[in-house]
């Protein structure tokens, strides 16, 4: 499980060092893709599968499966993190997220998500007065 706010920095080459905690589950190799709210999702190749599986798993009569899909698996860029611990996020996906030097990586439970600093100040700033009305409806019963 990811977890924790980190804020490494991208180098001028476009790679960033993938914080020491989560170096090990994603050392086996990752994908990165667009995620919601112009920021990257991180996935272990195997929650990768998983998620690739259930998307196969759509009528390909529903057309916002067949549009998630197209975006989703036509950004994704695969990597096997060098010996440092860095992958390279290409320029696509750089462009979309909007990322400059300063970077905020977070755990996400099953993924990292990957924001350009200002950008997920911003978002936390506007959605941390939501959090205590949003529990209820997505965890039923509270916590």
């Amino acid at each position: 499980m990811f977890l924790g706010t980190h804020t490494p920095r991208l180098d001028d080459k476009g790679r960033l060092i993938l914080p020491a905690k989560f170096r090990d589950e994603l050392a086996g190799g990752v994908v990165i893709t667009k995620g919601q709210e112009r920021c990257l999702y991180v996935f272990p190749m195997p929650e990768f599968q998983r998620i690739a599986e259930q998307l196969r798993a759509q009528p390909m009569t529903s057309k916002a499966a067949r549009a998630y899909s197209r975006v989703f698996f036509a950004s994704a860029h695969d990597e096997v993190p060098d010996k440092q611990g860095r992958v390279t996020i290409p320029g696509h996906l750089r462009e979309y997220a909007a990322l400059d030097r300063e970077l905020v990586v977070i755990g996400a439970s099953t993924r990292v998500e990957i924001w350009d600093k200002a950008a997920w100040e911003s978002y936390l700033a506007e959605s941390e007065d939501e959090f205590a009305d949003i529990e209820e409806g997505v965890l039923p019963g509270g916590l």
